[in-house]
């Protein structure tokens, strides 16, 4: 079975940094892509960023210039740093992995339990 356990998240004033992370477990030969949504309150869940296996990006408009995501394939680990952070950035973010190879099985989409990133003075 795999497990998204992100961490990082927390309370930080406007103009701000944090850096988000997401560990995934589970005898993981592979997994493709990985990325951040988030979801404020009353809103849909929004993509945030994807990054691939080889490192190709994709960024919302919303947070494009400000946010970067990356990855460690060797720890199956990706991150968000987040800056310049506003108060529309508040939301509960989610880690999530695409087309995981583990040990006997294949999981098209995995999803964290969410980290709450709150922008606020």
């Amino acid at each position: 079975q795999v497990q998204l356990v992100e961490s990082g998240g927390g309370l930080v004033q406007p103009g701000g940094s944090l850096r988000l992370s997401c560990a995934a477990s589970g005898s993981i030969f592979s997994i493709n892509a990985m990325g951040w949504y988030r979801q404020a309150p009353g809103e849909q869940r929004e993509l945030v960023a994807t990054i691939t296996s080889d490192g190709k990006t994709d960024y919302a408009g919303s947070v494009k210039g400000r946010f970067t995501i990356s990855r460690d394939n060797a720890k199956n680990t990706v991150y968000l740093q987040m800056n310049s952070l506003k108060p529309e950035d508040t939301a509960v973010y989610y880690c999530n992995a695409r087309s995981v190879i583990t040990r006997g099985a294949f999981h098209l989409e995995v999803w964290g339990q969410g980290t709450l990133v709150t922008v606020s003075s």
